[in-house]
This record gives structure tokens, C-alpha cells and sequence, in this order.
């Protein structure tokens, strides 16, 4: 094979300089091997013409239909003149314009009853929709019905495309290019297929897939192409990920296995419940992989409420057990003060280690966040490298370089997507060998999407709630459409406070003086006027309005790192009735006490988000309430994902309407551009059956051959896919 393959040929030494160049800026396809990938996002056939009655305002379309009539009008007292063109398919009409001195140009082209690709930006004039100045090509030029049959009996394809660069015009340069592969037999074209795999499974070879996806005759053309172009896609993908998972297995751990009568034992006998089965389960499944000599790396999804701290917390004992330490990252301050408030409580004198009146078997609990006191900091450090502290909680703070462990053999990270993978990878090199890793996801996620974004973890999944946890009822409130809606909320508030329960409110914006950003706007907003709601101002008319003797306090991020943690130690204690605060109580906020949740502006934040936020109420006995506030009219794309919200409380069902709703670049998260950007046939939703296939078949091809020595195309593909640095990174984002 030639050192430089065909598909790292760049654009310009086959199109020119001018098409590379516009191919470049605008669409990011720079060689031949871009080009090829970028595939026709549908495909347009004789009598299937977009609908011109759905045409979008003010986005760049390309229709194809018939030109019904044609005809030059004057304007401006006679002194001007315009071409003015109807076009029909069937369901509606759109209107092209042309002005100056080229309109009978036009006019000789757009004969009545000539069918042809026209491509321009959507815009109204008069109430009619129309394209000024468009970009056309017509059908059959030459030879009238003749090129419109040749056309009906192949699929046009309609790629992505630019203003600067129509549909048609990519089609001529693909062909350009197929036409340059095929006169040299395809040399060059790497096909990361393993020849077996490919007759074993029925795929097309890759020279036909691609030709077949670009200049398909038939919809069956289409249809075997693509069916080969996921396979790519996906095997490569779920290759990297084997070989990373391969990699892991073969590192060096110390196994960690409680000893018999030791701290887990002393926890699980004062537990005033008892664990679920799934709790049961999924501790086995954790014990079972500390136990091994090479590293866990483990994924612990569940619902929200469903216990994964207390799974976590019997791993983290488990091997301050075997003589080792265990560390949580959590996301942010509120958060690992809440988790340490809370692991202490769950301990109480068992994690009293060293201390007077601390259990025997006890060990010692530290909290490391950016914002400690110096003294406080500085004992904290030193408990670590002693080993006195066996369990710390810190945020990114115990990734910095001061920070060192007496032996690091569990590291626990909650709420996976916050954090970079960097920051990951810095806690984990802190060990003296690599520490077993566990994952803590807060929302739920589709099985293809763990295989996908988490695919270096096994997954283990809690999905029963704790005996004891409440159902909480949901409903969309419409402010502006029932206003007295609005006003039985802060009744039901009010109620819930007067049968001794707290609640919050939550708001998307602080609202203090800092807080000038240009928040996102959404069109809706543009047209309301109105910024988000603020917590400051929220607390402020609850105080003086529906909420008037309650005692309101408000918490959000801005806040001095000992006011936070002063206004939650207030809120869990009972002594605040009602919280107003942002989003910085959606994760790991546990005030069993609490049973309701108003939303402000709730069509401000996603399902997932709406789901974590919901799950602040409802951890006790008491029934849960949650309303979400909304302007939105019904018929408004947000306000389906709220009535989404309100009518279930599965947790992964949501997180499929929220990644439909989501471009799949979002599902794969940020720290995967490489993998996002090779993704173009794929979908993780809609192909689980191919992205499961070919994970088997990519763990089976690892198996027999870890490093790819018998499959150069495969190890090329993957290289094209991932520099050394991204493999690292993958599917940790």
C-alpha cells in the first residue's frame, strides 16, 4: 500500500483551489477521504419532491419541482423590472425573484413545465414564500424528458450543503472524485472490514457501498450501502474501545478484599434497613471486580434515589478493609460538602478513626475542597499521605500536584459528564499502581449510549427504589395561559410547610449584579423580551407575595463557599421552610424532609436536568410534589418535553426523549470529537442492533489479535479515527 493513501489526498489537487478552499470553511471537508464520508442526507426521486407547503423560513433549502409559470413585471414607476417564477409540486407553491439585467436570461431557462434543483434561503414577500436570486440547475437541459426519466429511474442525492456551495455542486465534485478512485482500482481506499467479518455478516465490499450511497439507482442501493457504512462506523468505534478495555485488563492492581469483621461489617450490621436486591447485586458485581489483579473500571447507572451512594460507600469500605484508600470526586463544593455531611452521618463513630470515642475499626473521613482554610488544608494533606484518613471527598481540588496518598485503591467519580477525562486520569496516576475506578452517572442511559460514550466500563445498573421512597406526583403549570394555576402552586407550598415539610424553588439565573452575561436566547424569549427568572428576585416577591411568614432563604453558586454550606446545614436541620436556588442542588441534595419542588421557567432546562432536579423530593416517607412553571404555549416543541417530564418517572425512558431531541454530537459528549465527527451514518439511538453486533465482533477480533498485526486496514482506519492522545481519551468525556 502506498505510504500516503488516496484518502488523505487533499481536495484541491482534483477540484481546484477555489471549491477546496469554499469545501474547507464552510462544510470542514479537506481530503478526498472527507469527501467520500460526506453522504447525501436524503435523497430526491421523480414525483417525491419537497413539500414546498413545509418550507422553512429562513433556512437554506433545496427543492426540487416544476416551473408552472414565468413573467416580468415592472415596478418603480415602470423604471425597474423583475422576473418573477412559480414553482409547484403538487402541495403548494413558492415564488422565485430575480432583479437587474440577467432576468431574460433567466426566463429563457425557466421554461413552464421544466422540472429543476432550485437552492436558496427562505424568505416571505406579500404573504407568499419565496427565494430571491436562487442558485438553479435544470433538469434534462439537453435533452427534455429523456434526462428527466434518467433522473426519475436514479435517487438525486441532496447533501448537506452551504449558501456557498448548493447540493448539485457537491454531487459533480463526488463524482470527480469516484470517478479519479475507480480509474486507478480504488488504490489507496482502506477497508477496515476484516474480510470474514464482511462475507460472514452479507456486507457489500467498501468500493461498492460507496458508489452505491452516492449514485444509487434504486432505494435498495441506498439501503445496502448504508448497511455497510454503519458497519464501518461502529466496528472501527467499538475496536478503539476493545483495545482500550484490553489495555486496562492487562494493568497491574492490588486485588482489594474486605477483611471478615472488619469496617463493612461493622456498617452493614447497624444499617437501620436492608439493602435492595439491586443493591445486593451490584455490590457483588464491584467486590467481585476489587478482588481481581487488574483494575475495575465500572459504570454505576441508576435511577435518581435509587442508592448508588450507599453502593459506593460499601466499595469505599471495602477497601479501607484491605489497607487501602478511597477517593470521591464530586462535581462541585455543595456537592462534596453534601456527600461528606452525609457519609459521616451514615458512619457516625466509624468514621471517628483516631479520635476519642471513635469505633476500634473506624477510619477517618476528610473533606478537600479549593476554598478550605489554610489549617484546615494542610491537616487534611497530612492525613492523606499518612494513611490516617482512609475515605476523602474533594472536588478538583484533590487532583492538584501537593495532593498525595499514603496508597490510592479506589477512586469514585460522581456525576460522570462534569468532568474531563484529564482531571479523571490525574486522580487515577496518583496511585502506586492504577486504583479501581467506579462511575456514578446521576440520570440513566440508553444501553447503545453506555456502549458507546462509556464504552471502556462495564455497566452495572440499579433499578429499584429503597423501601421507604415516595412516588412524586408532576405537573406543567401555564402561568401565562392560567394564571391561577400559578397561585394554587404557592397554596400547595404553603400546605406542604404548614403539615411541617420544606420545599424549593428553583430558578435558571441568580439575578445579582454579577449576573450580566447575555443569557442564551432562544426565539421565544426574543419575542417575550423577558430574561430567565433569577433566584434573587424570585425569593424576593415569594417573600412579600404568596409566600409572606414562611421563612425563605436562597442558595446558588455565587454564594462564599461557608454561606453555601451554612444555608444547607440550615435547610437540612428544618430551620428554612422554603429554598430558592439554581441548579446547584440538582445532584447528590438529600433533605428527606423535603416534598416539594416548584420550577421556575422550567422549559429552560433539559429532560435529564428536570428529571435530576425532580429527584431533590420524594426521599422520604412523605409523598412528593413537583410543578413545572412554564410561558410556553401547548403547542410549543418545550412544552411536550415538559408534559414528557411530567408523565413518567422512568428515568431511562426520559433519557431516550432527550436524546432524540439532542443531535448525536451532544450524546457523545465534548471530549469526544473524534469520535463525533466519524459519525455520520450512525445513529446510537436508532442502531443498537449493528453498534451491539460489532461490539461482539470487535471483541472476538481483539481477542485473537490485540494488536491488529493481521489487519494493517483496520489499524489504519482506527489511526484515522483516533491520534494516540484521543484513544486515551475515549468514551471518558
Amino acid at each position: 500500500m502506498d505510504s500516503v493513501p488516496a484518502l488523505d489526498e487533499p481536495l484541491k489537487k482534483i477540484l481546484g483551489g477555489n471549491t477546496a478552499k469554499v469545501m474547507a470553511e464552510h462544510l470542514d471537508l479537506h481530503t478526498v477521504g472527507d469527501l467520500l464520508h460526506h453522504y447525501p442526507r436524503r435523497y430526491a426521486e421523480r414525483g417525491e419532491l419537497t413539500r414546498l407547503a413545509d418550507l422553512p423560513l429562513d433556512e437554506h433549502v433545496t427543492v426540487v419541482a416544476q416551473v408552472a409559470d414565468a413573467r416580468v413585471l415592472k415596478f418603480n414607476s415602470g423604471k425597474g423590472q423583475r422576473l418573477e417564477v412559480t414553482l409547484t409540486d403538487g402541495s403548494g407553491r413558492l415564488q422565485l425573484v430575480f432583479f437587474g439585467r440577467s432576468i431574460y436570461a433567466h426566463q429563457k431557462e425557466l421554461l413552464p413545465g421544466r422540472r429543476g434543483m432550485f437552492a436558496g434561503k427562505v424568505g416571505v414577500f406579500r404573504n407568499v414564500r419565496q427565494l430571491a436570486h436562487p442558485a438553479y440547475e435544470m433538469l434534462g437541459k439537453d435533452d427534455g424528458a429523456d434526462a428527466v426519466e434518467a433522473f426519475a429511474h436514479h435517487q438525486r442525492p441532496l447533501y448537506p450543503a452551504c449558501a456557498q456551495l448548493q447540493s448539485w455542486k457537491i454531487e459533480k465534485a463526488v463524482g470527480t472524485v469516484l470517478d479519479s478512485m475507480a480509474a486507478t482500482g480504488w488504490e489507496g481506499l482502506v477497508d477496515p472490514l476484516p474480510t470474514a467479518l464482511r462475507e460472514g455478516r452479507g456486507l457489500a465490499p467498501l468500493p461498492d457501498a460507496l458508489l452505491r450511497v452516492h449514485r444509487p439507482r434504486t432505494k435498495a442501493d441506498i439501503a445496502i450501502a448504508r448497511e455497510r457504512l454503519k458497519w464501518d462506523e461502529a466496528f472501527v468505534l467499538q475496536v478503539a474501545l476493545a483495545r482500550r478495555r484490553h489495555a486496562d485488563a492487562q494493568l497491574p492492581a492490588v486485588p482489594r478484599v474486605p477483611r471478615a469483621g472488619g469496617l463493612l461489617d461493622a456498617f452493614d450490621a447497624r444499617l437501620p434497613f436492608e439493602l435492595t436486591e439491586g443493591q445486593r447485586k451490584v455490590g457483588k458485581e464491584i467486590f467481585d471486580d476489587l478482588a481481581a489483579d487488574h483494575p475495575m473500571h465500572r459504570l454505576l447507572q441508576g435511577e435518581v434515589g435509587s442508592g448508588k451512594t450507599m453502593v459506593a460507600l460499601r466499595a469505599m469500605l471495602a477497601v479501607v478493609d484491605a489497607g487501602g484508600q478511597a477517593a470521591m470526586l464530586a462535581p462541585t463544593e455543595v456537592l462534596a460538602q453534601q456527600h461528606h455531611r452525609s457519609i459521616v452521618e451514615m458512619l457516625g463513630d466509624l468514621a471517628e478513626g483516631g479520635l476519642l470515642g471513635g469505633a476500634e475499626q473506624g477510619t477517618k473521613v476528610v473533606l478537600l475542597t479549593g476554598s478550605m482554610g489554610t489549617a484546615a488544608r494542610r491537616q487534611a494533606l497530612l492525613d492523606l499521605v499518612t494513611g490516617e484518613a482512609g475515605i476523602v471527598i474533594g472536588t478538583h481540588a484533590l487532583i492538584e500536584d501537593k495532593v498525595q496518598f499514603h496508597d490510592l485503591g479506589l477512586v469514585v467519580v460522581d456525576e460522570q459528564h462534569r468532568f474531563g477525562v484529564e482531571q479523571r486520569d490525574a486522580l487515577r496516576n496518583k496511585g502506586k499502581q492504577p486504583p479501581h475506578l467506579l462511575v456514578m452517572t446521576a440520570t440513566p442511559i440508553p444501553r447503545t449510549v453506555a456502549m458507546t460514550v462509556f464504552g471502556d466500563l462495564e455497566t452495572s445498573v440499579l433499578d429499584q427504589l429503597p423501601a421507604g421512597r415516595s412516588p412524586i406526583a408532576s405537573h406543567v403549570v401555564p402561568a401565562q395561559d392560567k394564571p391561577h394555576f400559578l397561585a394554587r402552586a404557592w397554596d400547595r407550598v404553603r400546605e406542604e410547610t404548614e403539615a411541617g415539610h420544606q420545599a424549593y424553588v428553583v430558578c435558571p439565573r441568580i439575578g445579582d449584579e454579577e449576573d450580566d452575561r447575555p443569557a442564551k436566547r432562544s426565539a421565544e424569549d426574543i419575542a417575550e423580551k423577558r430574561p430567565p427568572l433569577a433566584v434573587v428576585e424570585v425569593a424576593g416577591q415569594l417573600t412579600a407575595g404568596p409566600l409572606r411568614g414562611l421563612r425563605v432563604d436562597i442558595l446558588h453558586g455565587r454564594l462564599a463557599p461557608e454561606a453555601k454550606d451554612e444555608v444547607m446545614r440550615r435547610f437540612a436541620a428544618g430551620e428554612v421552610d422554603v429554598l430558592v436556588a439554581t441548579t446547584v442542588i440538582e445532584v447528590g441534595v438529600n433533605v428527606p424532609n423535603a416534598t416539594a419542588m416548584v420550577i421556575m421557567d422550567a422549559d429552560r432546562f433539559g429532560v435529564s436536568q428536570l428529571h435530576q432536579l425532580r429527584g431533590r423530593v420524594g426521599r422520604g416517607s412523605a409523598p412528593g410534589l413537583c410543578l413545572l412553571v412554564t410561558d410556553m404555549p401547548q403547542a410549543a416543541p418545550a412544552r411536550a418535553r415538559l408534559d414528557a417530564v411530567a408523565a413518567t418517572l422512568d428515568g431511562f425512558e426520559l433519557s431516550r426523549i432527550d436524546l432524540e431531541q439532542r443531535r448525536e454530537g451532544d450524546v457523545l459528549g465534548q471530549a469526544q470529537s473524534g469520535v463525533r465527527s466519524s459519525l455520520r451514518m450512525l445513529t446510537v439511538i436508532e442502531d443498537e442492533e449493528v453498534i451491539a453486533a460489532a461490539r461482539e465482533e470487535a471483541v472476538a477480533t481483539v481477542l485473537a489479535d490485540p494488536e491488529l498485526a493481521e489487519l494493517p486496514e483496520l489499524r489504519t482506519a482506527l489511526d484515522a479515527l483516533l491520534d494516540a492522545e484521543r484513544e486515551r481519551y475515549l468514551d471518558k468525556g
